[in-house]
């Protein structure tokens, strides 16, 4: 679809609703669901009108230029504002075809944090803490809800595997890029000959689930009860309150026993279970919509080595997107992941303009 007639389109839109909504004859549920629709477009629907209003003085302009009767003063005149305007229209294009660009349906889903150790032992393990932590500081710094929801560690400060639940505005789309393999680089406190050691750990970023998203069948799970126990197998509980639900169907298989209550733990896993598997559709979707589009930047491919964590220089690299910023400390203190998570995004953005995904 052309800018002309997309700016015809979105334009028109935001007038039928106003229209609509100054009326004052619609139901409580659709005054809701307009009055959203309009928050979103309005954005656009400005963007939109000033490029309009850019197009129609280049357009008077050129006229001017072209009018044999206009004095020579007058001509330079328009000759000046051609040039100036034809650069503010080529900055007001890019910026609408961004706000154009179709919304990941679920950008504004709360998100499951996942983080487990990679290869590495101990090592591997400290840094799965690391990272968990900079996440928590992160949304602490962003005004989101961290709620940890399950933590399996090693004794020695380190997690085996850690989940979150992290809710607040816009948290999958801002953390959905950080899905993959993160790989430090530094000495182990335990190392005596002062050796840089390679480990890594996995991280996942899932869109919170709904209940109307995924259909589960209990037929379909198989709940195991058993008693929670801590670091070392050291018992943390004398009641059978720890939970495992195993999806048959996929294989997918979830474990809780931070609670007490058996039923708080089965609640905590079917969050998780769905989850999995509505994240395990949306990649398939994605899928079959990246099969011909190269270079995706949010692949959401959990075994890509997407970073590395260089403790010796300081330096974070993106491999992605050939990012490097000397600021490994502010990283995982959560304060300078806006930088590498802003990067994504823009080269993410890119992508799909120049693959023409605003394009109808």
């Amino acid at each position: 679809m052309s800018i002309i007639a997309n700016i015809k389109k979105v334009l028109g839109r935001r007038d039928e609703i106003e229209q609509k909504l100054s009326s004052g004859q619609i139901e409580t549920e659709e005054l809701t669901k307009l009055s959203r629709e309009l928050a979103e477009i309005r954005p656009v629907a400005e963007q939109a009108s000033y490029l309009h209003e850019l197009m129609d003085n280049l357009e008077q302009a050129r006229q001017i230029l072209e009018d044999d009767a206009a004095d020579a003063e007058l001509a330079e005149m328009a000759r000046m504002e051609i040039d100036e305007l034809s650069d503010k229209q080529e900055e007001a294009e890019l910026k609408l075809k961004l706000l154009l660009l179709p919304k990941d349906s679920d950008d504004s889903r709360n998100a499951i944090l996942e983080v487990r150790a990679g290869t590495g032992g101990d090592e591997a393990a400290l840094f799965a803490s690391d990272l968990f932590s900079m996440y928590q500081r992160f949304a602490t710094q962003n005004g989101w809800r961290f709620e940890v929801m399950e933590i399996s560690e090693t004794g020695i400060g380190g997690y085996k595997e850690a989940t979150a639940n992290i809710s607040g505005q816009d948290v999958f789309a801002r953390l959905k890029y950080e899905s993959g393999v993160h790989r430090v680089q530094r000495v182990p406190e335990t190392e005596a000959g002062g050796r840089i050691h390679t480990s890594a750990a996995t991280v996942a970023v899932l869109p919170e689930a709904q209940d109307v998203d995924i259909e589960i069948n209990e037929s379909d799970l198989r709940i195991d009860v058993f008693r929670a126990s801590g670091p070392g197998g050291q018992s943390v509980n004398t009641t059978d309150s720890a939970v495992r639900i195993t999806h048959l169907p996929t294989g997918i298989m979830v474990s809780q026993q931070d609670e007490k209550s058996q039923h708080k733990n089965r609640a905590k896993a079917m969050k998780i279970l769905r989850a999995r598997l509505y994240d395990a559709e949306r990649a398939r979707q994605q899928a079959e919509r990246a099969a011909s589009r190269k270079g995706q930047v949010g692949s959401g491919d959990r075994s890509e080595r997407i970073r590395t964590y260089n403790f010796p220089q300081g330096r974070v690299t993106d491999h992605r997107i050939n990012l490097t910023l000397y600021k490994l400390d502010k990283i995982l203190n959560g304060e300078a992941l806006d930088e590498v998570v802003d990067a994504l995004a823009s080269e993410d953005q890119a992508a799909r303009l120049a693959a023409g995904d605003n394009e109808e």
